[in-house]
């Protein structure tokens, strides 16, 4: 269960930009789960995982049976960093920030 929830509406805005703006679509060129990317600059970058992406890699659900606690969940699937990096060379994921998000 969450320890914060917020209520404020410029809070719920703030939560939106910085989870949700400017994600560009990436498919995975494997597996072809889709997820949302946004990328800073050239060290950071911003991976929004669905369930329905996450059920479909076969990385992590081999990780997640290797390590029932979840632990290896949270490194990256070495396919989608290959396709999100294919994405940037291709010009279809600029990176930099805009407006601090």
């Amino acid at each position: 269960m969450a320890s914060f929830v917020p209520r404020s509406a410029e809070t719920l805005e703030d939560q939106r930009l910085y989870t949700q703006a400017r994600l560009t679509r990436v498919e995975c060129l494997d597996c072809l789960a889709a997820v949302g990317v946004k990328k800073n600059s050239d060290h950071h970058t911003s991976v929004q995982w669905t369930a329905e992406a996450a059920g479909q890699c076969p990385d992590l659900a081999r990780r997640k049976a290797e390590s029932p606690d979840g632990r290896l969940a949270f490194h990256a699937c070495p396919r989608m960093t290959a396709s999100i990096e294919a994405a940037v060379r291709d010009g279809r994921l600029t990176i930099g920030a805009e407006d601090g998000y």
